[in-house]
């Protein structure tokens, strides 16, 4: 689903929160690939063995832009030693940019990060008397997500809190290849179901997913 699409230098926005709804197969398959200097748009990480982990390990990743990244000691050591780059992004500042580049839309402003460190080098701009700083929108070279269902278009269904950062994801790719539990025929999704119209998705590939469970938390009986 990848052949042609890799090269070295790019830029991949991928689906998935923590563990919940990764593209796992297609992270795989990248570092089969063995492609260097990637920078990745995607709410973390994954941990040191799973997700996007996976990759640091191998040190195929150059640059994360992320909002968090506390479940994954590879991360925190390649960061700390100067070895990895990393841009923080507020989640729902993430969560729009990828939004926002997916609807051809450059940049947004938003209050969020005001005052921080997340605003240094950003213009800022009074609305209303409040001010707001400028976010650019991302622009993907592929998009990889994880969905439950796909027809032979194109068209998603994602499960329960799996939908996430998926479908911000795929619309910012310029090139969108997704991984789903199952393949159904074209017609036989209610149109009022559909989380994300196939004019987003390029490719599609079905498999078996592991779905680990990040923090197991279990009450007494």
């Amino acid at each position: 689903a990848l052949d042609g699409l890799l090269f070295e230098g790019m830029t991949i926005a991928a689906g998935g929160f923590g563990l919940c709804g990764i593209p796992e197969l297609l992270l795989q398959a990248i570092k089969e690939a063995g492609t260097k200097n990637l920078t990745f748009a995607s709410n973390n990480a994954g941990v040191d063995d799973f997700g996007i982990g996976i990759l640091l390990q191998t040190k195929q990743v150059k640059k994360m832009l992320s909002s968090y990244v506390g479940e994954n000691a590879e991360f925190m050591r390649q960061y700390l030693s100067g070895e990895l780059e990393l841009e923080f992004n507020p989640q729902g500042t993430l969560a729009e940019r990828m939004r926002a580049g997916g609807c051809g839309i450059p940049g947004f402003y938003t209050r969020t990060g005001v005052g921080t460190v997340i605003a240094e080098g950003k213009e800022h701009k009074d609305f209303n008397g409040e001010t707001y700083i400028l976010e650019e929108g991302i622009f993907a070279d592929l998009s990889i997500v994880k969905a439950w269902k796909a027809d032979a278009t194109g068209n998603l269904v994602f499960r329960k809190t799996a939908r996430n950062f998926n479908p911000p994801a795929a619309m910012c790719g310029k090139v969108c290849v997704v991984e789903v539990e199952e393949i159904v025929p074209t017609g036989s999704l209610d149109p009022d179901h559909i989380h994300l119209p196939g004019i987003y998705v390029h490719r599609i590939i079905q498999g078996e997913h592991e779905k680990r469970i990040e923090q197991r938390t279990v009450r007494s009986a």
